[in-house]
């Protein structure tokens, strides 16, 4: 087997940056949960310091958790959308390019991006514990983007997204036999697939695995999914956003942690999407972000299961009102904006 060719030197190396978001609550602090429970638990955004790239995401006190640093451009510019900058911060930067500190006491740091989450918008960059440690919320990070443009030379089915041209020659592609041979930890069908469907572009977040049902979750071994993993989502394709395509795959990584919500759950930014029959999906425990860029060893794989199934008391309204939770819980006690998508 050989490695692929890309079209590196045809990319353009673009500098962009944002600065570190800080979490943002809504007026209604619970989240009601597919079992219906109402939760108080943290969220997006901010600075994840204890939670990175190769740590499971499933079974955590936490709904969405971005691991490490959440960026966001708060920026605006004289032409084009108030967003602008962020919108471009979000299709720039690529899973693998590097990222370093430009503002602060943690300034000349480097990390690297490990993803996107749709939504709420954020890039997410990962550093060591310690300098997670000292980062500050406002802190600027700059990227040196590259992988706008990316595409196997000799594969023009394959559409390749969000992913910088060192993550394709680290993660172990192979060619042989007219497909790609592409390391995976997981393979998940489609119909799995929730939040996030019908977006008319993958290039700007991810959609979620829906882990929530119990026999599922033990057949495909989602419990032990972790932030970083590569996963092959079959009967999905994502080319032109992510939708529901029998005979298409799509490969992507993991990128925030699981979530109580009904629709909600393990983030995926996609990376790879084609038909079925020019990927070969290679099972490897250690295809995962942190193994595949050297950065630190992922956690074992072993089953974790989730805050419902953890906690499995069913709160009634009179109940919770009893103790003291506010009646109007129901009452926009969770908007889509307040963890993505």
């Amino acid at each position: 087997m050989t490695e692929p060719l890309i079209n590196e030197r045809d990319l353009v190396v673009a500098m962009v940056s944002g600065q570190i978001a800080h979490p943002v609550a809504q007026a209604n602090p619970y989240r009601i949960g597919y079992d219906g429970a109402a939760r108080v638990l943290p969220g997006t955004g901010g600075i994840a310091v204890n939670q990175r790239i190769g740590d499971r995401c499933v079974g955590i006190s936490g709904d969405h958790v971005e691991p490490g640093v959440a960026l966001h451009n708060n920026g605006r510019e004289v032409i084009g959308p108030r967003n602008g900058p962020n919108n471009a911060l979000l299709t720039y930067a690529c899973v693998g390019n590097r990222a370093t500190v430009i503002s602060g006491p943690c300034t000349g740091q480097r990390g690297l991006v490990t993803g996107k989450h749709g939504g709420v918008n954020h890039v997410l960059v990962d550093f060591p514990t310690r300098v997670l440690e000292r980062l500050r919320i406002g802190d600027r990070i700059q990227i040196r983007s590259c992988g706008l443009g990316l595409r196997f030379t000799e594969f023009p089915g394959v559409s390749v997204m969000n992913a910088s041209p060192e993550l394709l020659r680290r993660w172990g592609i192979r060619q042989h036999a007219g497909r790609l041979a592409v390391p995976v930890t997981h393979r998940i069908p489609a119909t799995l697939m929730g939040s996030g469907l019908g977006k008319n572009s993958a290039l700007r977040g991810d959609y979620d695995i829906q882990i929530g049902d119990p026999e599922l979750r033990r057949r495909f071994r989602l419990g032990r999914l972790r932030y970083g993993d590569f996963v092959a989502i079959i009967g999905s394709a994502t080319g032109h956003g992510p939708s529901v395509r029998t005979g298409q795959i799509t490969v992507g990584i993991i990128v925030h942690g699981d979530s109580t919500v009904s629709g909600h759950g393990p983030g995926v930014s996609p990376l790879l999407s084609a038909r079925g029959n020019l990927l070969h999906l290679v099972s490897d425990p250690n295809a995962n972000l942190a193994a595949v860029f050297d950065i630190r060893t992922p956690a074992a794989p072993r089953d974790h299961t989730p805050l419902p199934a953890k906690d499995r008391r069913r709160i009634s309204p009179l109940s919770l009102a009893a103790n003291g939770a506010p009646p109007a819980y129901l009452r926009g006690a969770v908007t889509p904006h307040q963890f993505g998508k």
